[in-house]
């Protein structure tokens, strides 16, 4: 009876012993499981970053390819072409900078277009252009009276207006007098990179045509016309009838703005829209102006 008793008590203790095991094998189980999916999620968005940035760049040497293989003067002032690579379709958008209103460039008439076609009343469109305007003015020298400086320092300000050109469109939130309402429309339409106060209607979108001065028949008839293969683009110009000094152009721009757009096969998606100017050197066939992307943002279709 005995050595029964301590047979039982034996095999209930190894029993004990076993699941007590098993219990620990199977926490450590779920904390490895645990650990392995937060390292997913950790590496997984990594992994998309990187594989985005490198997809970001191939559409940038292929733009800079197709923009540099003909002559200058034949460059295409806009277009859109896709494109698979690896796991991924890639859709670029690529325009002439100089289809948009250089702030640096733009004399007043012209800027304070842009606001009335935007839906500015004209005398609001003027004080917004003349604020526009004083930001980018060299300010006095010698120590002489500096009005535009004064009216930021009575509005409280705690900085003066740049005094020089606009280092990137973003400034036009510190612009004195300048609501952010306007500052969000008027954004889509500006640029720093332009080059000077001329403005490629090849390029433009008809809002900027109209805010040129050109009549809302020949708008239509440049949107119609300048897709044509082999337009003439100085005819084109001289139909709109423009006066002389007017800012439409058709000169073609250096500086692109490039919109890409990737969708990955696992459904994540990431855009960027970059600015480069071209080169005419080989060993540098452009150069990066500007880069804004959602990489902090990046997230499945339909999140």
């Amino acid at each position: 009876m005995t050595i029964d008793r301590q047979t039982r008590g034996e095999r209930g203790f190894i029993i004990v012993a076993v699941l007590w095991i098993m219990l620990a094998l199977s926490t450590l189980a779920a904390i490895y499981a645990t650990y392995v999916v937060r390292t997913a999620y950790a590496v997984g968005p990594s992994d998309d970053r990187v594989n985005a940035e490198a997809l970001f760049n191939a559409a940038l040497e292929l733009t800079a390819y197709r923009l540099s293989i003909g002559p200058k003067e034949e460059r295409p002032p806009r277009g859109r072409f896709s494109f698979r690579l690896g796991r991924a379709t890639v859709v670029e958008e690529f325009n002439s900078e100089s289809g948009r209103i250089d702030i640096n460039g733009a004399q007043k008439p012209l800027l304070a277009n842009l606001f009335v076609m935007l839906g500015a009343k004209p005398e609001d469109a003027g004080q917004f252009a003349d604020r526009i305007i004083g930001w980018r003015t060299t300010a006095p020298q010698n120590g002489g009276p500096d009005p535009e400086a004064d009216a930021y320092r009575t509005a409280g300000r705690n900085y003066k207006p740049r005094g020089a050109p606009f280092q990137e469109i973003g400034e036009l939130w510190l612009v004195l007098g300048l609501p952010p309402a306007w500052v969000e429309r008027v954004m889509p339409y500006v640029t720093v990179y332009g080059g000077g106060a001329q403005v490629n209607i090849l390029a433009a979108p008809p809002l900027v045509l109209a805010a040129l001065g050109i009549a809302p028949e020949q708008v239509n008839a440049v949107l119609a016309q300048r897709d044509r293969p082999g337009v003439d683009a100085k005819a084109l110009l001289q139909a709109l009838g423009t006066p002389e000094g007017s800012p439409a152009s058709v000169e073609p721009s250096k500086a692109m703005r490039v919109s890409v757009g990737i969708q990955f096969d696992s459904g994540v998606r990431s855009t960027a829209e970059i600015v480069i100017l071209l080169g005419d050197d080989a060993d540098e066939p452009y150069r990066v102006l500007s880069w804004r992307d959602d990489f902090d943002q990046i997230a499945p279709a339909g999140g």
